[in-house]
C-alpha cells in the first residue's frame, strides 16, 4: 500500500503536468544555507533564515537593518542594503521561484522626511527582477509593510536539474528632506530583534519533467 506521502506524490503528478505552476510544495521539508551575506544592513551575525513546515515560504530575519538621518547618524547612515546569496535544497524534481514578497518592519519620519524601501532578487546566471520599491512619508511613526507580487506567467524559475544560488538584494533610505536634522532623527529599520518582524518569500512550485 502507498504511504500517504507517495500517495501524494503520485496525485500531483497525475495531476500536474510537469513544467506547470504548482501549488503543492515538496514533502521533504527543504533548507536554505547561507552563502554569502554582504552589506551595511546585514553584518556578520546580524540575518537568519527558515523555512516554514510546509515548504511554502521562507523568511528572513535581520537584526541590525536600520537607516537614518539626523541627530546621532552618521553621513552614510541615511542607505542601508542587504545582499544574500542563498543555497535553496530543493528535492530531485521540483523547481522553485518566487510568487511574493512580503516586507516588513518599523519607520519613524519627522515631518517632512520620507523613507524608501526597495528590493529585487535572481538566480545565480540570470537576469536580475526589476527592482520594486515603496514610498514612506512622514509625519509617520508606526510598523510598515511592503508586498511585491509577481503574476504566474512573470515568475522566473530556477533551471530544473541545476543548483542555482539564490541571490536578494534589500536596501532602506532614509531623506531628510526639509525636516530639521540638527533636532530631530528619522528613521526606518527591517529590525527583527523581537522575533516577530520578518521578510517572507512565499514559493512557487514546480514539477520538473
Amino acid at each position: 500500500m502507498l504511504n500517504a506521502v507517495a500517495a501524494a506524490l503520485l496525485a500531483s503528478s497525475i495531476v500536474i503536468p510537469p513544467g506547470a505552476p504548482n501549488d503543492t510544495p515538496p514533502p521533504d521539508h527543504i533548507t536554505i544555507d547561507i552563502v554569502t551575506v554582504n552589506g551595511s544592513g546585514c553584518p556578520a551575525g546580524t540575518a537568519a533564515v527558515a523555512v516554514s513546515e510546509d515548504n511554502k515560504a521562507f523568511t528572513v530575519t535581520y537584526s541590525d537593518f536600520l537607516a537614518q538621518v539626523g541627530v546621532g547618524a552618521r553621513p552614510t547612515d541615511f542607505r542601508k542594503n542587504c545582499q544574500l546569496n542563498l543555497r535553496v535544497n530543493v528535492p530531485q524534481g521540483f523547481t522553485y521561484g518566487i510568487a511574493q514578497a512580503d516586507y516588513r518592519g518599523f519607520a519613524h519620519l519627522e515631518r517632512g522626511a520620507h523613507a524608501v524601501e526597495k528590493a529585487n532578487y535572481y538566480f545565480q546566471g540570470m537576469s536580475q527582477t526589476e527592482s520594486l520599491s515603496h514610498r514612506y512619508n512622514g509625519p509617520h511613526s508606526d510598523d510598515w509593510q511592503a508586498t511585491d507580487t509577481t503574476e504566474l506567467a512573470a515568475i522566473v524559475y530556477s533551471p530544473c536539474g541545476e543548483q542555482r544560488h539564490f541571490n536578494i538584494n534589500t536596501e532602506l533610505r532614509v531623506y531628510a528632506g526639509t525636516s530639521d536634522t540638527a533636532t530631530t532623527t528619522s528613521f526606518m529599520s527591517m529590525d527583527s530583534t523581537d522575533g516577530e518582524i520578518d521578510t517572507t518569500y512565499r514559493f512557487s512550485w514546480k514539477l520538473c519533467p
